[in-house]
């Protein structure tokens, strides 16, 4: 390590990933705008917040938490010029509420670390 790394971290940081609790709230907040899939999902998150990362593993971990908690639904969807079938995934009708709280906590978040 020389001094200029330092610096070097500090004005350009690596991206900070996303715990399993971050992600979940994460996923909600998207779903909560329509139907989504993994990819999709951890594009968003690259595209919206540059600094964050959502890891393959810490991503259908928390898919996974949210469909046995009867949070969200999956089914497999053709998408137009994608080749095979998606695992789509939407915000079940009685965790609407729940969700949205979930999803709130997500922003506030990000509005902490952005200020």
């Amino acid at each position: 390590m020389k001094l200029e790394d330092i610096y070097q971290f500090f004005e350009n940081p690596p991206p900070t990933y996303l715990c399993q609790e971050l992600a979940v709230c994460y996923i909600l907040h998207i779903l909560l705008e329509g139907e989504s899939y993994g990819t999709e999902l951890i594009q968003k998150l690259e595209n919206e917040y540059p600094t964050y990362r959502l890891s393959d593993t810490v991503l259908y971990s928390a898919i996974k938490f949210l469909e046995d908690q009867k949070a969200i639904t999956g089914y497999w969807k053709k998408l137009e010029g994608r080749g095979r079938p998606r695992r789509m995934y939407q915000v079940s009708p009685e965790w609407l509420s729940s969700a949205q709280d979930l999803a709130r906590l997500w922003q506030e978040y990000i509005q902490r670390r952005t200020n």
